[in-house]
């Protein structure tokens, strides 16, 4: 049955509505950061640099982005090398259990964050860690572990295995016909997946908090800032791990044309 010109203009109305009510946040984090007021109200008095320049100078904020590069760097490489392992063994598989096997390792980006947060905190804290970016790391290797696998699979699965078999054949060893056969083929679906797993674990808040101990990442900080004082160089903070977050997921999904 066809839809009338009414119905479809109030579904558009609709759709529009609902667009601009969930972006107004973000649109606003983003204005206020500019804004002369001292406080986040409307109507701003101008425009102004000051505010990033406050946050700059602050020393916390530096140390709080050499931790986030640090949590973040890694759990992009070691996600990345073990993920893509675990991609090429599934590929491997028989697609029911591999299948089997993504539904169980998806489990914990299945899980709510704060259950998953507290449940990685009383393990580590049982086995007797000292919370501290050593803990970070591989907590968030458990929830961006699955998106590197899931990603780097989706590619291993159409991969032609008989080239790999042909190269060992032929005499070379297992590492040189990774890097000659497979690594070519799978470049750009790597650093997508590289740049997803980094961009999930820079604006992770929730495990990072139950984790780190008296340390401090970008989002932390932004916790931090919040109980202390509520002036727009925490929306400047804001806006910069927005634009980080979304020019890596963007440029990942372009480059591994990822739909999943």
């Amino acid at each position: 049955m066809e839809t009338s010109p009414l119905a479809k203009t109030l579904w558009g109305l609709f759709g529009t509505v609902s667009m601009l009510f969930l972006l107004s946040p973000i649109v606003l984090v983003v204005v206020f950061s500019f804004g002369e007021n001292r406080l986040a109200t409307l109507p701003m008095e101008g425009l102004t640099f000051k505010w990033y320049g406050k946050l700059l100078a602050d020393p916390n904020f530096w140390s709080a982005l050499e931790n986030s590069l640090i949590v973040t760097l890694s759990v992009g490489v070691i996600s990345t090398v073990v993920g893509t392992l675990a991609a090429m063994a599934l590929a491997r598989w028989r697609p029911g259990a591999a299948n089997a096997a993504m539904m169980t390792l998806s489990l914990p980006v299945m899980m709510p964050p704060l259950v998953l947060a507290l449940a990685l905190a009383t393990v580590l804290s049982s086995l007797g860690f000292r919370f501290g970016l050593h803990t970070v790391i591989p907590s968030h290797l458990v929830f961006t572990q699955p998106f590197v696998i899931l990603i780097v699979y989706a590619q291993m699965v159409n991969f032609n295995f008989a080239m790999l078999d042909s190269a060992r054949d032929l005499g070379a060893s297992p590492r040189q016909a990774f890097f000659t056969i497979v690594l070519p083929n799978i470049r750009s679906t790597l650093i997508g997946a590289a740049l997803i797993a980094m961009s999930v674990s820079l604006d992770d808040f929730i495990i990072t908090f139950f984790t780190i101990g008296n340390g401090m990442t970008l989002p932390t900080l932004v916790w931090g800032m919040l109980r202390t004082a509520l002036d727009p160089s925490i929306n400047a903070l804001g806006t910069l791990i927005l634009i980080a977050t979304i020019t890596s997921s963007v440029i990942a999904l372009s480059i591994t044309r990822y739909r999943g």
